[in-house]
């Protein structure tokens, strides 16, 4: 999937149009919360034009009562970006589906290299399950999975990502080995503690970002950026601003503008405060 190239600024008064936020480790707290403070300023922010679109790597299923809980009316990019959803209207409005025999052709080409792999998978629909197969363990307990019989299970309906665990190696062990093995086929990405996806070739949260944003009228120029982890790199490498949180991954603070507090201390609302006011 090609990335639409930078954009002009657009006439704007607000310092950004349009504030991009990861939410595990980044605008929601360790307990799945916004804190008071940052709802504050976003609504600052959008008090003076500037639009809100979160990004993340949960699929629609997984945020959508989160988001309708914080009463947030806009786009959210999710599934690592196969999935741009408008909140309001309950509907899809883009969907990138990840071939099932692709899928399962990928599972086995990384197994012959580097043993017996777990795995899971999110349904691509609106309503869809998250589906494991015998030996995955979900990495965060908000985050239920479906148990199946064996790994044909899995792909009994569309899907757009597989999380893959492996018994023995490390999230970045795991994740090289599968960029050496299945990198040309799919996009392999490190989400968090013990997760590792694959998605379509060329889904990632900065494509999804660009998608939504161009529904907004909006382009890179216009845009500040926060995140945690490796996923969120090409969202940062998209926008004209990347904020890192202080306990974000080292590779995504390597390409940050900036690093701010932790999301246990309202890291995004620090900078937000900053430039809203």
């Amino acid at each position: 999937m090609l990335m639409p190239a930078p954009a002009a600024r657009t006439g704007t008064s607000v310092p950004f149009a349009l504030i991009a936020t990861d939410l595990d480790g980044t605008l929601l707290r360790s307990d799945d919360t916004v804190s008071a403070r940052s709802r504050a300023v976003l609504a600052r922010a959008a008090a003076a034009g500037a639009r809100h679109v979160v990004a993340t790597g949960r699929p629609v299923p997984q945020v959508r009562p989160l988001l309708v809980e914080l009463g947030y009316r806009g786009l959210a990019v999710c599934g690592q970006g196969a999935q741009v959803y408008d909140v309001e209207r309950d509907r899809l409005v883009h969907s990138v589906i990840l071939d099932r025999e692709l899928a399962d052709t990928v599972l086995g080409k990384l197994e012959a290299e580097i043993g017996a792999v777990h795995a899971a998978v999110n349904q691509s629909d609106t309503e869809g399950l998250t589906l494991a197969e015998p030996g995955y363990r979900m990495p965060h307990p908000t985050l239920p999975a479906t148990r199946v019989a064996d790994r044909a299970g899995l792909w009994t309906e569309p899907i757009n990502k597989v999380l893959v665990r492996h018994p023995d190696l490390t999230d970045e062990e795991l994740a090289a080995a599968a960029h050496q093995v299945v990198g040309e086929l799919v996009t392999v990405t490190r989400a968090g503690t013990d997760i590792v996806e694959l998605q379509p070739y060329g889904v990632t949260k900065g494509a999804g970002l660009a998608l939504a944003a161009e529904r907004l009228g909006l382009g890179p120029a216009d845009t500040i950026a926060f995140g945690d982890m490796p996923n969120d790199i090409p969202m940062f490498q998209w926008a004209a601003h990347g904020v890192a949180m202080a306990e974000a991954h080292p590779e995504l603070k390597a390409v940050a503008d900036e690093v701010t507090v932790s999301h246990q201390d309202d890291g995004v609302a620090v900078v937000l405060e900053r430039l809203f006011g």
